[in-house]
């Protein structure tokens, strides 16, 4: 993400300081970066042309697919911004499904996800006519079969029983996982045999996702050729393989983000690579990226309400939103960067201090023992970096706090693509009579 000081000291994303988008729009401000956004997608892009060596003139979707994670972040404005992009869409509910329909995204370009589908959920997608089901339990197998009136494209969801080094709430593919089929004694094999055998299932591929932030692409390359070999021994055919997303991004200064076009280039190509050995075919693949696509282009911006003196200890820096916009790190324990909005005169002397929301709970904490300068006052605004992803999808009306307004940036201009709730939109579904 593009942010730096300009020649005013302020905060800057594309041609405009933050400050001027919180003057305007007002504080909690999520603010995103659209030319950011675009430049990552096209970086994806790339890797796969490289790593397949494509020529300009092959067509994508028959050796790869793209498809956006919306459960990192979704309104309108982004979901057509990826349409246009050519990318696919990950969905896992009846509303990620009803507001991407909404939005006019293309219903064939549209993967069903999830564990538990409901009867209603699955019937809406069918009506719709999505690209694909990925299949999770044997009884959502069962379910589409008899809802469906047509043929209906399904991909089988693996567990490969890889843990990846990560926080164990966004591990996914370890053996104990609620996700996907155990390879372990014969599930995975009797789901797709199921598939398979219904009349109205078209068994298109398979499917497996190891978790977020996920830095190395060996580890995928090695699921890869895990489950290659697997569906070879199996006399499985596998047209697509569509390996999950969870690549990492950069929250603090010593965090590694994966480097996406090399990191795609190097991951297809070795698989291209492994196939040719093996003599497999080569099957389309697929990656699903969420956090990697929008996570690192936008900030959140907020005002500094008190500052709160404890002897012995950090200051408290209290700000105008909470836990409620920002529940990474009480949930995971995750850690931002956080920037003042004004450069700090070269003279400043900068100390630890807790950053902390105003919601009515000791956890409700944005950033502990973070340098910030002493000379921050009660006004003064703060930028916490990298907060495009599980942001503003997990956010919520704890102590009736109010979902925060979401602004896209590209060079000069600025564009309001959610409203800020207002109390009314929280309370309309009360009964007061």
């Amino acid at each position: 993400m593009s942010l730096y000081y300009n020649d005013d000291q302020k905060l800057s994303m594309g041609q405009l300081s933050l400050d001027s988008l919180a003057d305007h729009y007002q504080t909690p401000l999520i603010v995103y970066d659209q030319e950011e956004i675009e430049a990552t997608i096209h970086k994806y892009q790339e890797g796969f042309r490289q790593g397949l060596d494509l020529s300009d003139q092959a067509k994508a979707d028959d050796f790869y697919s793209i498809s956006y994670a919306s459960k990192a972040f979704s309104n309108v404005y982004l979901l057509r911004l990826m349409a246009d992009w050519g990318l696919d869409l990950d969905v896992v509910s009846y509303g990620e499904l009803y507001l991407a329909l909404k939005a006019g995204f293309p219903a064939d370009r549209i993967h069903f996800h999830g564990n538990n589908k409901s009867l209603e959920e699955i019937k809406f997608a069918l009506q719709a006519g999505i690209g694909h089901f990925v299949a999770d339990s044997f009884e959502e197998i069962d379910r589409i079969n008899d809802l469906a009136q047509d043929e209906v494209d399904v991909m089988v969801r693996l567990n490969p029983g890889i843990a990846v080094q990560t926080h164990a709430y966004i591990q996914t593919g370890q053996e104990d996982s609620k996700f996907g089929f155990s390879l372990r004694e014969g599930l995975a094999k009797q789901a797709i045999d199921k598939v398979i055998a219904c009349p109205k299932l078209n068994f298109i591929g398979l499917h497996f996702h190891l978790g977020s932030q996920v830095q190395d692409p060996s580890v995928m390359l090695e699921t890869a050729q895990l489950v290659l070999d697997w569906a070879h021994d199996q006399e499985i055919p596998v047209q697509f393989l569509n390996m999950g997303g969870g690549f990492s991004i950069q929250y603090q200064e010593e965090d590694v983000a994966f480097d996406v076009q090399p990191g795609i280039a190097k991951l297809a190509g070795a698989i291209m690579d492994y196939c040719q050995e093996k003599d497999y075919q080569l099957p389309k693949l697929g990656i699903e990226p969420g956090r990697s696509l929008v996570g690192h282009t936008a900030v959140t911006l907020y005002e500094v309400g008190t500052i709160k003196q404890v002897p012995g200890y950090p200051s408290y820096v209290s700000i105008d939103g909470g836990m409620s916009d920002h529940i990474r790190t009480a949930l995971y324990g995750a850690e931002y960067t956080i920037l003042p909005t004004t450069k700090a005169p070269s003279n400043s002397s900068w100390k630890p201090k807790q950053v902390v929301g105003k919601l009515c709970e000791s956890g409700d904490i944005i950033g502990k023992n973070k340098p910030l300068p002493q000379s921050l006052q009660v006004g003064d605004r703060l930028a916490v970096l990298a907060t495009g992803a599980y942001h503003y999808s997990m956010s919520s009306n704890y102590n009736l706090m109010l979902k925060p307004a979401v602004v896209f940036v590209k060079g000069k201009d600025h564009k309001l693509v959610t409203k800020r709730q207002d109390i009314d939109q929280v309370l309309q579904n009360e009964v007061f009579d």
